[in-house]
């Protein structure tokens, strides 16, 4: 799977052509993105139709899951064996240059190539189940009623080991050609957060129940992972 305990063999459908300085290819990198991402875009063929579809996922170890109703047209095609591209993006500035070329965003991305298998047993979908409910709130899974049997019958969950795959990162103030640092115009970052707002509580909640620690703190704080580019 690796060339060393840390870091993925590079693959030429990972390798980063266009800024490969900005590539990185260590597990701990890719891992920290996904842990802070939300929503990850699935990109498939079907009979020569291609389809890239947002859904929700969750981490467990080198194993990534997705998961929904059997009758999904993007669950039954990726359980037989075809080919799939999952990307996940975190965008935290936009890059505001002083000409319009040099113009970027600051972000943190990560691609994966590979194919899906059915979760067959009970234990690992129960397992898989979790780690979609502590990836979106961590905290919650103890909280809530846990999936029935035939809740667990009704859900449809591929996994995906995380063998082949590659982070891309850009950092830092925006890059000018020499000449234009003389211009009088703004340049710099404006950052950009994922924020919670203010819970909204359901109009059916019972009496008493009170608002979770994990939901009065909620942040998704980005981790500083690895080297950064200013390109």
């Amino acid at each position: 799977m690796s060339h060393s305990e840390n870091t993925l063999t590079v693959t030429q459908r990972t390798k980063i052509r266009r800024m490969p300085e900005r590539g990185q290819y260590e597990s701990q990198v890719i891992y920290d993105i996904l842990d802070e991402g939300l929503v990850c875009h699935v990109g498939f063929a079907v009979d020569g139709q291609p389809f890239v579809i947002p859904t929700t996922y969750g981490r467990v170890g080198d194993t990534l899951y997705i998961h929904g109703s059997p009758v999904s047209k993007m669950l039954r095609s990726l359980q037989n064996g075809i080919e799939v591209c999952i990307s996940i993006t975190l965008l935290n500035g936009l890059v505001l240059a002083r000409s319009a070329f040099h113009h970027s965003m600051n972000y943190r991305s990560v691609v994966i190539f590979g194919t899906t298998k059915p979760v067959e047993s009970s234990e690992e979908k129960l397992q898989a189940l979790r780690s979609f409910t502590e990836h979106i709130i961590p905290g919650r899974w103890a909280d809530v009623r846990q999936p029935s049997h035939q809740e667990l019958q009704g859900t449809l969950v591929l996994s995906l080991t995380l063998n082949e795959a590659s982070a891309k990162i850009r950092t830092g103030p925006p890059v000018d050609d020499e000449a234009d640092y003389n211009l009088p115009v703004w340049a710099g970052v404006l950052p950009l957060q994922l924020k919670a707002a203010v819970p909204i509580p359901d109009s059916r909640l019972q009496s008493g129940v009170t608002l979770p620690e994990y939901m009065q703190n909620y942040n998704r704080v980005p981790k500083e992972s690895g080297k950064s580019e200013e390109i």
